[in-house]
């Protein structure tokens, strides 16, 4: 489920900058192959609906679906889908030429997020989908590899639907950091320096913390069950 109905009132709060998140084809078509950065300086100098427009519709269903693995919930993701594109309206004049915009993108998604369960004290947990995993190096497949079980029979279904649900539990256990670096790397795909540029932390920061984070989730999945 997309944010659309709730996407009507992000709009309404930016003043008729655009009619809807989702946006006409015909009406956007003159710049679907424009880069990101071209769309956000574009928007930035000129106030050009379309180009928003077109921005919005090729991340919508992206961070949409962050949000939605951040919080835990559809509507709060919905929320803060529409406050992330509130933000960018109101933020783009600090987009700096030189930037790029996907990672610009996530570190507003995650502040909002931040600030929407500061003001909520709503911490659910958060549901992580197995099918959405990428490959993105040595931690990558670490964390895949705690994942992944053969499923010849039903049995061994069950056990590997058991073995998911708790590396889930675990992953939702670790500090925010930790737990941030997963989501953006594992589950939406950022390279390392795309991940450091949201969080505003060094690309060697990144990886000494995805290291630690699969080695504490490796050590939680070891232990004896009771």
């Amino acid at each position: 489920m997309l944010p659309n109905k709730q996407n009507s009132d992000c709009v309404a709060k930016m003043n008729g900058t655009m009619e809807q998140t989702r946006p006409r084809v015909a009406g956007s078509s003159a710049r679907a192959d424009w880069t990101d950065e071209k769309l956000l300086l574009e928007y930035r100098r000129t106030r050009d609906k379309l180009a928003f427009q077109e921005l919005v519709r090729r991340y919508e269903r992206e961070l949409y679906g962050y949000l939605r693995h951040y919080l835990g919930d559809d509507e709060d993701a919905a929320d803060v889908f529409q406050q992330t594109f509130l933000a960018v309206h109101l933020k783009c004049s600090q987009f700096e030429p030189g930037r790029m915009v996907r990672p610009w993108l996530y570190a507003v998604a995650t502040n909002q997020a931040i600030d929407f369960q500061r003001r909520n004290r709503k911490f659910k947990n958060t549901s992580l989908d197995r099918h959405t995993l990428t490959e993105s190096g040595e931690a990558n497949r670490a964390l895949s590899a705690l994942l992944d079980s053969p499923q010849p029979s039903p049995d061994v279904q069950a056990q590997a639907a058991e073995e998911e649900l708790l590396v889930r539990r675990a992953i939702d256990e670790l500090p925010d950091d930790a737990r941030q670096l997963i989501l953006l790397v594992y589950f939406q795909g950022l390279k390392y320096r795309e991940a450091a540029e949201v969080l505003g932390i060094p690309v060697g920061t990144v990886k000494s913390r995805l290291h630690a984070a699969i080695q504490k989730l490796h050590d939680m999945l070891s232990r004896p069950r009771s």
